[in-house]
């Protein structure tokens, strides 16, 4: 194992925390694209954090499920991220846009992330985030 990743979590805690990223799909706020995501944030101690994308008419202002429930785990506690779910009915699962990729690099960069379609949530896809996103920005 790298050990630059955290250990994975157990299948149990993955399934759990898809299905977190599931219920919180149903939250989006999609009303131009209909693309609706959830996402779940999973710490150290096994609290779960989720986020749905919301969209707005400025397109710009428009935030994705990933960063709502990083933003959220980043506000309400203080330990380590271990796995992220992010969910949508697409098949495969939805990829992460770059800045998503990005923050996560810089506040989750040893955490598994987990990639399912919200219809088929049983056998998510898994990646790391440096695998995501080499050579991340994280210094200046």
């Amino acid at each position: 194992m790298n050990p630059t990743i955290r250990a994975e979590p157990d299948p149990a805690t993955i399934h759990k925390l898809v299905l977190a990223a599931v219920r919180a799909r149903r939250l989006a706020r999609a009303p131009w694209s209909g693309f609706r995501v959830g996402a779940a944030v999973l710490t150290r101690s096994g609290r779960i954090f989720t986020g749905a994308n919301i969209e707005s008419a400025s397109f710009g202002l428009t935030c994705c499920a990933e960063r709502v429930a990083l933003f959220k785990t980043l506000t309400e506690c203080r330990e380590p991220i271990v796995a992220v779910a992010v969910v949508a009915r697409i098949p495969q699962g939805p990829a992460p846009c770059g800045a998503c990729r990005q923050l996560l690099a810089e506040y989750a960069p040893r955490a598994h992330l987990y990639v399912a379609d919200s219809r088929r949530p049983g056998n998510p896809r898994r990646f790391s985030i440096a695998d995501l996103l080499p050579e991340a920005f994280l210094q200046f």
